[in-house]
């Protein structure tokens, strides 16, 4: 017997319960409409009446007939029987012809879409015998038994249809702000390890400082230097000016060399330039320069990134690091000029000349305490994320070294400008304070950078830029110390 058909003692509850729902009603009329043609093809085993059909079929049913529904020709085979086991294979639905006339269109999936404006067919109860929608796009079918279990379709599974677009994500530019263009993995952490990382093995007969360099080396190249910068100070302090000047110049090309190399792009020609012309224009104008110079370095950087094609040059950023370098190398390095300065226009006295020579022994001399101390008693880190070799034994270490320099030249009268004991505590202080941040500083950015040093030019330390790290800092500091306590008013 056909489900379509009555049985006698099913009475007016059956008949409702054949009315067809708000679905059912859509779907026939879909089959009904200018596609001449039914949804589905027919089967071999359940064929199915179209709805234009349906008053005929109510009239058999009155009088007792039963008639088998069939659809047209079936070009499609026939479905398996619902007794034979499943074979996992997805059903392929060929595209439809495009219509000319898209407003035409039918979709009779919208009714299971959760996108209902309001007032919609979402808001109206469902029809008899037809499954409720939800709104949330999470469905749920329940069973026509009421006891047993339902099943739950998880709301990433529901949500994903056919008309779900992932667009292609857009490549970044260069230098994405916020993030670190260089992509480098941080070093990791010793205390995550559970322990120091271990070093390579060095030459033989070599003796490797803490921090893995050949201290030998290091030890004969900063006495050159050391040589070197006396030698052009005693000459005239022109000299020390071409030493600072040619010293920055190689720092600023180690900065924007290394900065470039990890995927930032400054504008190199203008960093460079500036880092040489700040010192020279602050020992030639004096401290009104320095205004001057950054002004135009920014001037022509943003002249440059103007000119650019497009903004995946990445303008800000660059910028950024552009500046950085600038004040950092040439601002903060050019105060050794302005200390210079003092002796060439200062009356003839050696002013700067003492003052310059007296903070390079005190930064040595803090470097060399820390080192030294750091190594033999350092337990404490005194910024274990930036540098886990420095500690604060160390730094104790290079403040006492410092300091004790410091008394010996008051007391042996080694100084025709800082003659006063006091003046040279306060001297070995601000030193003691400010060439370890300096230090810190450099190495934070190496960290940043995943680099071991800004450059290889200084056997034994690095590049430039490694070695005059301290100096940077202790530069603008003694220098306005200078200008406060006016040492050589004590004579």
């Amino acid at each position: 017997m056909s489900d379509d058909t009555q049985r006698p003692d099913e009475g007016d509850e059956s008949a409702a319960r054949r009315r067809p729902g708000r679905l059912e009603s859509e779907m026939d009329a879909f089959g009904d409409g200018e596609f001449g043609g039914p949804l589905f093809g027919a089967t071999s085993e359940q064929p199915v009446t179209r709805s234009s059909d349906r008053s005929s079929d109510s009239a058999r049913q009155s009088s007792g007939e039963s008639e088998v529904l069939s659809f047209g020709g079936d070009d499609t085979g026939s479905m398996p029987h619902w007794t034979e086991a499943p074979t996992g294979e997805a059903p392929a639905i060929p595209p439809a012809a495009e219509s000319e006339d898209s407003a035409d269109d039918v979709d009779v999936w919208s009714s299971f879409s959760s996108d209902v404006p309001d007032g919609g067919a979402a808001d109206s109860e469902p029809a008899a015998g037809e499954a409720p929608q939800d709104p949330t796009g999470e469905l749920t079918w329940h069973d026509a038994d009421p006891t047993e279990d339902d099943v739950e379709v998880p709301a990433e599974a529901a949500a994903t249809t056919t008309q779900d677009v992932v667009a292609a994500p857009r490549e970044p530019a260069r230098i994405t702000i916020g993030t670190d263009p260089s992509g480098m993995p941080r070093r990791p952490d010793p205390k995550r390890r559970g322990g120091a990382p271990q070093r390579p093995p060095s030459a033989a007969g070599a003796v490797p400082a803490a921090d893995g360099r050949n201290l030998p080396v290091a030890v004969a190249t900063g006495l050159v230097l050391a040589a070197a910068f006396l030698a052009l100070s005693m000459w005239r302090p022109a000299g020390a000016v071409a030493f600072v000047t040619v010293a920055l110049g190689l720092a600023a090309v180690e900065y924007f060399s290394k900065v470039t190399e990890k995927g930032y792009r400054p504008t190199v020609a203008v960093g460079v330039a500036a880092c040489v012309a700040a010192p020279l224009a602050a020992y030639w104008v004096g401290e009104t320069a320095l205004p001057l110079v950054l002004a135009f370095a920014f001037f022509a950087g943003a002249a440059g990134f103007v000119g650019a094609d497009s903004i995946e040059v990445g303008p800000m950023p660059n910028m950024a690091i552009t500046m950085l370098g600038i004040v950092w190398v040439g601002l903060l390095g050019s105060f050794a000029a302005l200390i210079l300065r003092w002796s060439t226009f200062g009356s003839g006295t050696p002013w700067g000349t003492d003052t310059l020579v007296l903070l390079a022994i005190g930064v040595v001399a803090n470097d060399v305490g820390a080192y030294f101390v750091g190594t033999a008693f350092g337990r404490t880190p005194l910024r274990g994320w930036i540098s886990p070799n420095k500690s604060v034994e160390g730094f104790l270490g290079g403040t006492i070294l410092t300091l004790m320099v410091m008394l010996i030249i008051g007391m042996q009268d080694l100084s025709d400008t800082w003659s006063s004991t006091s003046h040279l505590l306060m001297l070995g202080i601000v030193i003691s304070a400010a060439a370890p941040l300096g230090d810190l500083t450099e190495s934070m950015f190496k960290r940043n950078l995943d680099v071991k040093d800004f450059g290889t030019i200084v056997r034994g330390h690095g590049g430039v830029l490694d070695r005059f790290d301290g100096f940077l800092f202790a530069l603008p500091a003694v220098y306005y110390l200078m200008l406060v306590v006016e040492p050589w008013t004590a004579l």
